[in-house]
């Protein structure tokens, strides 16, 4: 027997095996050193970046400095949080979107089901600020207006288990070549398209060529592109009288015609290869409605001798009729719909003192959605269903943008009482009005185009 043999030394080959074991931790180590500090964020004020900059990195662009949007709500709930700019994960957050067959490209030609439904918040910087971008109308430039907060500027929809990259400027204009889009509907939609005209900004800066009276419906080129972005005002969607002011103080009841839609925008669809087409709040005024050149009934009109139909009605006869013409047409733009947008006031409604003053987004649980957006979500899921049986047989490319459980869960990114200049400059205790339904740009609505990116350049995806 060799009596030099330490009985406590493993043999040769378990001595690899501990190398390679330390060896693969420190490599460990090393990984996550790097990337904390790849995505730790800027808390110093950049210039804005240069419009010819390569549009396919994360932007990094501050105004100011960094608020990490975490509070005392958010702390007792299950989320892993380490250095600011790495995912937080939260388990009640939720986006319902359609299921769809995701390519997973390990995996060949199979296919993969992926649902939109459990996401994450990540903690990124915006693509964008209001120096860096001229498109942002005063009411949503809540940063210039004054407002004080800046941890809604953070947040980013990531679905989990999904591949959702951000936008990407550059490669959209590059795709949008001798094309032309718009976006049809309401005021969100306007504030959706400002949300574009911001991000493709750092690429190329729109030229207006067209804007109506009011400023409502407009048109930008990208002379570089040949590419043309358009919004157009059409709050129905159907032929509307409508009897109001730019402050939406109305003389009249609204006359609806539920069977003839609205030429301002059918006149144009021809025309167009992309449009994202939206319903909204419109419907829940006061309105008369006309079917056959005839009064039939109306929402919201007592002392009229007419039947009380309700906006449900009015809504299912507008969806129906709008993606019955685009199932028609014959002309295959692609047409993406966007649904009904919730809105987040508390304490009473826009004209009764409501607001929402909200910092963070919701948790599980602490929000439902209201009983008019559950109608009218149900009412678009309901003949978006029908038409797309039908026009899948035509060829008709028509797709569902499913932004309202995503939107439902950001009571803190709207102006609220910043929709004016420094509301609060000469009085701290000032009673103004507020708006809890459209969308601070940067903000939430950014998310939004990163869906319609990824429904592009993915063509099949999301059906």
């Amino acid at each position: 027997m060799r009596s030099g043999l330490n009985p406590f030394s493993p043999p040769k080959h378990n001595n690899v095996i501990i190398k390679f074991a330390v060896s693969f931790l420190l490599a460990g180590l090393a990984f996550h050193f790097l990337i904390s500090d790849s995505f730790r964020f800027s808390s110093v004020v950049e210039t804005p970046v240069p419009a010819n900059e390569e549009a396919g990195t994360e932007a990094l662009v501050a105004s100011l400095p960094v608020e990490v949007p975490l509070s005392n709500d958010f702390a007792a709930n299950e989320s892993q949080i380490s250095q600011p700019g790495i995912q937080i994960f939260f388990p009640f957050l939720f986006l319902h979107m359609p299921e769809y067959e995701s390519k997973n490209p390990d995996e060949g030609s199979e296919s993969a089901i992926c649902l939109l439904e459990i996401g994450c918040l990540t903690l990124r910087d915006r693509f964008y600020t209001n120096q860096s971008c001229l498109e942002i109308e005063r009411h949503q430039n809540c940063m210039k207006n004054g407002r004080p907060d800046s941890g809604y500027l953070h947040w980013r929809w990531s679905p989990r288990g999904c591949n959702l990259p951000r936008f990407n400027p550059k490669k959209f204009l590059r795709l949008m070549r001798n094309k032309s889009w718009a976006f049809i509907g309401d005021s969100i939609s306007r504030n959706h398209v400002q949300s574009m005209l911001c991000i493709l900004s750092r690429v190329e800066r729109a030229v207006e060529v067209y804007h109506d009276e009011e400023y409502r419906s407009r048109i930008w080129r990208y002379p570089s592109h040949n590419f043309t972005l358009s919004v157009i005002w059409t709050p129905f969607l159907v032929k509307a009288d409508i009897f109001e002011d730019i402050n939406g103080v109305s003389s009249s009841e609204i006359q609806l015609h539920l069977d003839k839609l609205d030429k301002k925008w059918t006149d144009q669809y021809r025309n167009l290869d992309y449009a994202v087409i939206a319903g909204g709040k419109w419907f829940l005024k006061t309105a008369i409605y006309h079917e056959n050149n005839e009064a039939t009934g109306c929402h919201n009109c007592p002392g009229k001798n007419l039947i009380e139909l309700g906006f449900g009605y009015a809504y299912r006869k507008a969806m129906h009729l709008v993606f019955n013409f685009i199932t028609n047409s014959g002309h295959k733009a692609h047409a993406f719909f966007r649904t009904t947008t919730p809105d987040h006031f508390e304490n009473g409604e826009w004209f009764s003192g409501g607001t929402c003053n909200r910092k963070v987004p919701f948790k599980e649980g602490e929000i439902n959605m209201n009983e008019v957006d559950t109608i009218m979500h149900n009412i678009e899921l309901e003949e978006f269903k029908k038409a797309t049986a039908s026009g899948s047989e035509k060829g008709v490319i028509l797709k569902l943008l499913d932004t309202t459980q995503l939107s439902l869960l950001r009571p803190d990114g709207h102006p609220g009482p910043y929709r004016q200049f420094q509301p609060f400059a000469e009085d701290k205790n000032a009673r103004v009005q507020n708006d809890c339904l459209h969308w601070c740009l940067p903000g939430p609505i950014d998310s939004w185009n990163d869906l319609v990116m990824e429904m592009i350049v993915n063509d099949g995806i999301y059906q």
